[in-house]
């Protein structure tokens, strides 16, 4: 029997991050992010635990993507929205980058992450985040 898997956080993306791009939507050039901040509101979630990484997107929420801690080579978090929430790059082993974007409490999630992959990895904290 394996070792259970709880939930750290799970959910979508930043309510600001829609409520801005909607508001930007109300000028012509900035439709595009409109509508990916529509796609991201609607089917975008994220799902961190103490074994894996999921984030499921995609047209109607139909792509999952999992990651495992061991497959983490760096990790970069990135303010958005004056602080408020932020995206967060993952590095994997194979040099393929996973972009999680408009993430609530992207400092502590940055952290759970950062600490996981130090300790499955066996690297420093400092190895794998960049600040």
């Amino acid at each position: 029997m394996g070792i259970k898997e709880t939930v750290y956080f799970e959910g979508g993306p930043h309510i600001g991050d829609l409520i801005i791009n909607l508001l930007l939507g109300l000028m012509i050039i900035f439709l595009p992010f409109t509508v990916g901040a529509i796609v991201r509101a609607l089917w975008l979630r994220y799902r961190i635990t103490n074994r894996r990484i999921s984030v499921i997107g995609g047209w109607r929420g139909r792509d999952q993507t999992d990651i495992v801690y061991t497959e983490i080579t760096k990790l970069v978090k990135v303010p958005r929205g004056i602080g408020l929430w932020g995206d967060l790059i993952i590095t994997l082993n194979d040099r393929s980058r996973l972009e999680m974007k408009a993430v609530p409490k992207y400092r502590e999630i940055h952290d759970y992450i950062a600490e996981k992959a130090a300790s499955k990895t066996g690297k420093s904290l400092e190895a794998i985040t960049v600040r």
